[in-house]
C-alpha cells in the first residue's frame, strides 16, 4: 500500500521536476522566463523535499509516523504551490501570444493544486491509525486523490511551459533539473 502512495506522489514530483527541468539571450520572453524560474526555484525545492519525506517514511514507517509525515508534507506542498502561483502572478503577463490567458490559467490551476493539497493534509490528519486495515483504507482514498491532484498540477505546468515560454524556461539555469524524482518502485 505504501508503495502505491509513493508512486502516486512520484507523479507530482515529476511535475515539479518538469518545471525545474527551466542563457539569457536578452529577449523579453527569456527575461520573463528568468524572472519566473529564479522566483520558483526555492518552492520547487521545498515541494521536492516534501515528496522525498513522504517516500522515505512510506517505505517502512509506522502508521503514526506516516500520518505525521504526510500531513506536514502535504502542507509544505500546498504552501509551495501557493507560492508558485504567486510567482507566476507577480511575473506579470508573459510576452507571448495569448500570454494573459496562459498566466491566468496557470495561476488558477496552481491555486487549485495548492487547495487540493491542503485538503489532502486535512484527510491525512483524519486517518485512523488504531488499526492497520482502517489506515490502509484511508491511504487508498488518499492515493486516488493524489492522482487527481497531480493531474491538475501537471496541466498547470504544461500550460506554463508551452511554446516560447517553455523554450525560454528550458534555457534558464535556475530552472534546470538538478535532482531526480522518487522512483515508484522504491
Amino acid at each position: 500500500m505504501n508503495k502505491k502512495l509513493v508512486a502516486a506522489l512520484s507523479g507530482g514530483a515529476v511535475l515539479v521536476l518538469a518545471l525545474s527541468g527551466c542563457s539569457d539571450d536578452g529577449s523579453e520572453v527569456d527575461a520573463y522566463a528568468k524572472k519566473v524560474c529564479d522566483d520558483v526555484q526555492p518552492q520547487l525545492k521545498k515541494i521536492t523535499q516534501a515528496n522525498q519525506a513522504i517516500k522515505d517514511t512510506a517505505a517502512d514507517g509506522k502508521p503514526r509516523d506516516i500520518k505525521k509525515t504526510d500531513s506536514a508534507a502535504f502542507q509544505q506542498i500546498s504552501d509551495g504551490y501557493a507560492a508558485l502561483s504567486d510567482s507566476v502572478e507577480k511575473a506579470g503577463t508573459p510576452p507571448v501570444d495569448n500570454g494573459a490567458q496562459i498566466q491566468k490559467d496557470a495561476v488558477k490551476e496552481l491555486d487549485a493544486t495548492s487547495k487540493a493539497y491542503a485538503e489532502l493534509k486535512q484527510q491525512s490528519d483524519k486517518l485512523d491509525i488504531k488499526t492497520r486495515g482502517a489506515f490502509a483504507d484511508g491511504l487508498k482514498k488518499l492515493i486516488v486523490e493524489i492522482d487527481r491532484v497531480n493531474e491538475v498540477g501537471n496541466a498547470a505546468i504544461r500550460k506554463l511551459q508551452s511554446g516560447e515560454i517553455g523554450t525560454a524556461m528550458a534555457k534558464q539555469t535556475s530552472c534546470q533539473r538538478t535532482t531526480k524524482a522518487p522512483s515508484a518502485g522504491s
